[in-house]
Formats: structure tokens, C-alpha cells, sequence
């Protein structure tokens, strides 16, 4: 069972835009097959993403986004790249986070998708992806 039937047939963005949680501007580019996480403020199912360990999602770049900050402790304590970005997420089509999105840079393609429920459950999902 995954948290999404199927991925929806669409492009990804090559490059980021967006603010660091210190306000300061944060770009660059997907130049390997990276996991997109979407968060939002003030969800606390979202906790359990930002407290992970930067490998808890395998062996796979992470970008954390959100459209909106928060002020919550956790928030600044991530160990993984946090951007707030509202574009980006629009630009994957990203409506209600929590949810994830696999790139691939070179098709330029999200390869899949799905809701977070839990990092080991990111995980799993994304692992065949990644061989």
C-alpha cells in the first residue's frame, strides 16, 4: 500500500528559488534526483521530517519547502536544506503538504509522489526509485 495511487504526469523546475528561515536568498539547482518534501506552519506531523536525521530518507538530496515559515524551534534545528518558497511549490504543484515529490534533473520529471505520513514510510516508497 502507498500514500498515492500514482504519480501525476507532469514536469519538474531545474533550479530553486526561495528565502532561508534567516530571510536571506536561497537558490540553486537540481542537478541529481532529489527528494522534495512540503511542510507547512504550525503542523506538527511536519515535526517528525524536520527533527530526522539528514539520511533518514536514504541515500537520495532533500530540499525541505514551505510557502510559509513558522517560528517553531524545530523549524531552525533541521538537518536538511529548509527553503520557503511558494513558487517552488507551485511550480510542482505541490496543494496540500504534508507531501513529497522524487524528482529526476535529467527527464525533468517528478518521478513520484505522495502524502507524508512518516520518514521510514518516505522511505520505503521512494527506495525503487533510487536503484
Amino acid at each position: 500500500m502507498r500514500s498515492i495511487d500514482a504519480a501525476r504526469e507532469r514536469p519538474a523546475p531545474r533550479h530553486f528559488r526561495g528565502m532561508s528561515l534567516a530571510g536571506e536568498l536561497v537558490q540553486g539547482d537540481f542537478d541529481r534526483t532529489t527528494l522534495i518534501l512540503a511542510i507547512k506552519e504550525d503542523c506538527l506531523g511536519c515535526r517528525s521530517v524536520l527533527e530526522s536525521p539528514a539520511d533518514a530518507f536514504g541515500d537520495v538530496a532533500t530540499l525541505v519547502v514551505a510557502a510559509r515559515a513558522s517560528t517553531e524551534p524545530w523549524w531552525g534545528a533541521t538537518s536538511h536544506q529548509l527553503v520557503v518558497s511558494d513558487l517552488l511549490l507551485q511550480q510542482l504543484d505541490v496543494r496540500w503538504p504534508p507531501f513529497y515529490v522524487l524528482i529526476d534533473p535529467v527527464a525533468e520529471r517528478v518521478v513520484t509522489e505522495g502524502v507524508v505520513f512518516a520518514p521510514e514510510q518516505v522511505r520505503e516508497e521512494i527506495a525503487p526509485y533510487l536503484m
